[in-house]
């Protein structure tokens, strides 16, 4: 069903205190705790709900961070500290409890599935690690492709993975066998990020092309629609945890709100409009009950939005 009304959408606040850009952003949707990380290696907690506040330093690591993820039912933020492996933090104990050695190159996404107690890693020489979920130990790595491995994404009810790459490709993965059972063609440069939508109908995914790639999951992921959505290459693409909206983000500095059942275009927030980034916007994360979504840039900024019912 449509929407019955086109949201506004307010800037909130301005987080400072990364010292480099900011490439990464996790946390459990349901809470209003946001975690970031880039270029500077601090990984840093902080309030939504409260955003006048500074953030807190979780942790600090030699390089930089393109990969988060938190574990909500386990208070664990996984952290892909590029050419160390994965490390991973207790947070209510705030101490290091499990480090994972990998091929020393970069870490560009880590997906957790509680279901198959596997975590799965993207490395930048091709390769995808899996982990085990309780004890982190290394269980397999397996090579893909030639090239950088960027973004993944799971669907648990399908028991399938979907891996982007800069090879142009996304492979769909059977999530235990690891094996291929798609491998969808279309984009015509490297793929970041990738994501099913909430109810699992759609793979969204987008890249350097600046192309917005639809695929229906259940007519074997076959292409339903392509939307020239960005200027420049798009980061990322997230949905909102009720599945009503997904935003967009981007090399060309702005942020895009959609409308998730029709891809209708909704909001351009952008800093001549809203005092948005004024560099590349890196990543997204819809944050706690009230609809808002955060934002991290080259600016070394993050950006929290509010949502807001028009009348």
């Amino acid at each position: 069903m449509p929407l019955l009304y086109r949201p506004e959408v307010h800037k909130l606040a301005t987080l400072s205190g990364h010292h480099d850009c900011v490439y990464a952003l996790t946390g459990d949707p349901e809470q209003p705790t946001v975690y970031s990380a880039g270029s500077d290696g601090f990984v840093v907690a902080w309030n939504t709900d409260q955003p006048e506040q500074d953030g807190e330093l979780v942790a600090r690591v030699e390089n930089s961070v393109y990969a988060l993820r938190y574990v909500p039912g386990r208070h664990l933020l996984l952290i892909g500290h590029n050419f160390q492996g994965v490390q991973v933090i207790d947070l209510q104990q705030k101490k290091l409890v499990h480090a994972t050695a990998l091929p020393p190159v970069a870490i560009f996404d880590i997906a957790y599935s509680e279901a198959r107690q596997r975590m799965y890693v993207a490395l930048a020489d091709g390769t995808l690690a899996v982990l085990h979920a309780q004890d982190f130990r290394l269980l397999q790595l397996l090579r893909l492709s030639e090239k950088s491995l960027r973004c993944l994404a799971l669907h648990e009810e399908r028991n399938e993975l979907a891996v982007g790459g800069s090879d142009m490709l996304i492979r769909v993965l059977d999530a235990a066998s690891l094996e291929v059972k798609y491998t969808l063609e279309g984009s015509t440069n490297s793929v970041f990020t990738a994501a099913y939508s909430p109810d699992g109908r759609w793979l969204l995914t987008a890249g350097r092309d600046a192309h917005l790639r639809i695929w229906d999951v259940a007519n074997e992921y076959r292409e339903q629609q392509t939307i020239i959505a960005h200027l420049f290459a798009i980061n990322h693409v997230a949905y909102s945890p009720d599945g009503q909206f997904f935003a967009t983000c981007s090399m060309d500095k702005s942020i895009k709100l959609w409308e998730a059942d029709s891809f209708r275009l909704l909001r351009v927030l952008d800093k001549a409009r809203h005092a948005g980034h004024g560099t590349s916007v890196n990543k997204l994360f819809w944050s706690g009950p009230r609809k808002r979504l955060v934002s991290c840039s080259d600016d070394r900024s993050l950006a929290v939005w509010q949502l807001v019912q028009s009348s």
